[in-house]
């Protein structure tokens, strides 16, 4: 893995994860549904916008990757971020962050029983992740974290997961904005059917409200779903979901520094673990290192 492709994992880890506090701040205000509904329709049509300066044309896409819009518009965007942000009602960022970030773990349990096989470093990895999360989640239960909340978020975690396997085409034969912004069209679309059936609309707008909107509908919503499938195009699905074991460090910190939330001991501990259960679980999945081929010298 080059430094630019390690800088962009990075990247797209503190944008990531900063969404999880600027949805809170939105959630708590306004309908979760409808409000995302409407972040989809500006940073798709922004995203659309971008990509037609570019040059690119939907008239371009692939078979596979029209295929990848829909279920990355389902998905990803009105399954994950839906049930997501519906959760953030009732709990609170660094938490939502922390089950998120279990989705690698995910795409490989889902890969072993669609007959992937696991090293035994990724066997244990998995291990240790379902370990870290056992920790958190007594934790949090114990302490009155909402179980309706964490359900809906390790359901997201899901979605995203499928996702993420989708996506490994996607990228391939460019109009990598193109996608970004016909993706998020589709998670409007379905959002703006299902809102007003499970939601009534109401809001009082405010300064937080507002900036906190503009920020999650360009750095989240267009920047860095846009960095995401540059990664995945450069270094594969595998390689750049790696980088979601940082979100719930960099989750937690801005969700204390901005919300003023608490983690006490027992998150830190199974967050370690699962980090190092993510980390495993990649490193089983990476190939082995070319062994150089030394040459004779001529005689």
């Amino acid at each position: 893995m080059d430094i630019r492709a390690t800088l962009m994992g990075v990247f797209f880890a503190v944008m990531w994860a900063s969404a999880f506090t600027s949805t809170r701040m939105i959630v708590t205000e306004v309908p979760p549904l409808f409000a995302l509904a409407l972040r989809f329709l500006l940073s798709g049509a922004l995203g659309v916008v971008i990509a037609w300066l570019m040059g690119e044309t939907w008239r371009a896409l692939t078979r596979a990757q029209w295929r990848a819009v829909v279920v990355l518009g389902l998905c990803q965007n009105a399954l994950y971020l839906g049930l997501n942000w519906v959760a953030m009602q009732w709990i609170e960022a660094g938490l939502a962050s922390i089950i998120a970030a279990t989705m690698p773990l995910i795409v490989a349990a889902l890969g072993f029983l669609l007959g992937e096989r696991l090293r035994p470093m990724g066997v244990a990895g998995l291990v240790l992740g379902l370990t870290g999360v056992a920790i958190i989640m007594g934790t949090r239960l114990q302490g009155g974290s909402d179980p309706t909340g964490i359900a809906l978020c390790f359901a997201a975690a899901l979605a995203l997961a499928v996702a993420t396997l989708t996506v490994r085409g996607a990228s391939s034969g460019g109009n990598v904005m193109m996608i970004v912004g016909l993706q998020m069209l589709v998670g409007s679309a379905t959002l703006w059917v299902l809102a007003p059936i499970l939601e009534d609309w109401r809001v009082d707008p405010n300064p937080r409200l507002v900036w906190a909107f503009l920020y999650t509908v360009i750095v989240p919503g267009v920047l860095a779903t846009w960095v995401w499938f540059k990664l995945v195009g450069r270094i594969g699905a595998t390689r750049a979901a790696t980088f979601h074991f940082l979100t719930p460090f960099f989750g937690v910190a801005v969700g204390a520094a901005l919300l003023g939330e608490r983690f006490g001991a027992g998150d830190v501990i199974g967050v370690a673990i699962i980090m190092a259960g993510i980390l495993a679980v990649q490193m089983s999945k990476a190939p082995p290192l070319a062994t150089p081929v030394r040459r004779v010298p001529p005689a």
